[in-house]
């Protein structure tokens, strides 16, 4: 049976597949939402099979001690999960819940260039970091053929200053030389 599969762009990761549990066809799970159960919320859940997103209905899923344990409709014994193993799982947008204004996925910053007030480009957003205290951008130049990296924290009014998604900036109150 051939399911709709889903446009990459579509997609939100969030953890992957990271071991078998059992021989019923229960998966180990690890999780990037916060908190960590929340992943189980969603279904179905979409893994990258061959290339393509593909949805797979969660039956069942729960904490079991430290780990998070699930069971795909499609998975009726250890066999069927095995091939699982290592996948990312992933949701559509759409699943998601809606953001308050001036809230932002992750996924939604990566890629923006980041710019000071003094109109210089600090470069690209890569990746994001979680500390405790707050979030911080990890942002990438290239400068006379080298590779650079800047850290800054995403902190509302302080240093971000404005988030513009369909302009494809972030702009921050950040001296070049830190």
């Amino acid at each position: 049976m051939r399911q709709a599969m889903q446009h990459a762009d579509d997609m939100i990761v969030l953890g992957h597949i990271s071991g078998l549990f059992g021989v019923q066809g229960w998966v180990k799970v690890y999780s990037h939402t916060e908190p960590r159960d929340n992943i189980l919320r969603y279904s179905p859940w979409y893994l990258s099979i061959e290339g393509e997103w593909r949805p797979y209905p969660v039956a069942q899923g729960k904490q079991h001690g430290k780990t998070l344990i699930a069971r795909l409709e499609s998975c009726a014994d250890r066999d069927n999960a095995a091939a699982l193993v290592g996948k990312e799982i992933a949701v559509t947008r759409a699943q998601l819940p809606a953001l308050d204004e001036g809230d932002y996925y992750w996924r939604d910053l990566l890629g923006l260039q980041v710019i000071n007030l003094g109109e210089r480009n600090l470069g690209q957003v890569t990746n994001l970091m979680e500390t405790g205290a707050n979030d911080v951008l990890v942002v990438e130049s290239q400068q006379d053929g080298e590779r650079h990296e800047r850290l800054i924290p995403f902190i509302r009014e302080q240093v971000i200053k404005n988030v513009d998604l369909e302009q494809g900036v972030i702009r921050v109150d950040w001296d070049p030389d830190y």
